[in-house]
């Protein structure tokens, strides 16, 4: 009974962890859209600088690593769900260096 109860809190805390850094992964995502809109109208007949397609492209890869998250959670892969979870946090980075130099 005990090993049951140990089990469920583990899952309990990964649980926890995958909708923390996803909330947080989600907000990163709302971010890009103001960068997609500055660089997209910032066009000017130069073309379109790399900043635009990190912008646009960014909510790709925290999407990705929250679903297989989730899925790996579902097929009971704790460790797993555990860094994708951790990995569609690991762009925010660039996102905050794109703020930063606009």
């Amino acid at each position: 009974m005990t090993e049951l109860t140990e089990r469920s809190q583990r899952r309990t805390g990964l649980r926890i962890w995958l909708i923390v850094t996803q909330l947080l992964a989600f907000a990163s995502i709302l971010l890009s859209f103001p960068l997609i809109v500055v660089y997209g109208m910032a066009d000017q007949g130069q073309g379109v600088p790399p900043q635009f397609y990190l912008a646009f492209f960014y909510p790709i890869f925290p999407l990705t690593m929250s679903i297989g998250a989730w899925m790996a959670f579902v097929r009971r892969k704790n460790m797993l769900a555990a860094i994708l979870s951790g990995l569609s946090l690991s762009l925010i980075p660039v996102m905050v260096f794109i703020w930063t130099n606009l």
